[in-house]
C-alpha cells in the first residue's frame, strides 16, 4: 500500500494520507470453516501483516510501514468482531 503524499496550499508542510482499512477490502475474503462463512485476510494480505510485526518487532518499521500496520490491524479488528457475531447469531 503506498501512501500519498499532497503539498497543502501556502507553502505549508507536506502531509501523509494515513491509508483507511477501506482501501484493503478487496485483500478480504470468505472462506468456509465449519458450518460458518468468515471473513479472512487473503495470503499476500496475511504475509505482509506479519513481515510487518516482525519488523515493529525488530524497530525497523517506517512511518509508512506503521501507518499500514495500524490500518491492517483495525480491518482485522473489524472482522474479527463481525466473524464472532456471525458465529454467535448462528449458534442457536
Amino acid at each position: 500500500m503506498k501512501i500519498r503524499q499532497r503539498p497543502i496550499v501556502r507553502g505549508n508542510p507536506v502531509i501523509t494520507t494515513l491509508p483507511r482499512p477501506s482501501a484493503l477490502v478487496h485483500e478480504i475474503q470468505l472462506e468456509q470453516v465449519g458450518h460458518w462463512s468468515l471473513f479472512k485476510f487473503t495470503d499476500s494480505l496475511q504475509q505482509r501483516l506479519e513481515y510487518l510485526l516482525d519488523q515493529k518487532k525488530a524497530d525497523g518499521l517506517t512511518p509508512a510501514e506503521t501507518a499500514e500496520l495500524e490500518a491492517i490491524g483495525e480491518l482485522d479488528r473489524i472482522f474479527t468482531h463481525i466473524n464472532g457475531l456471525v458465529v454467535a447469531h448462528n449458534a442457536h
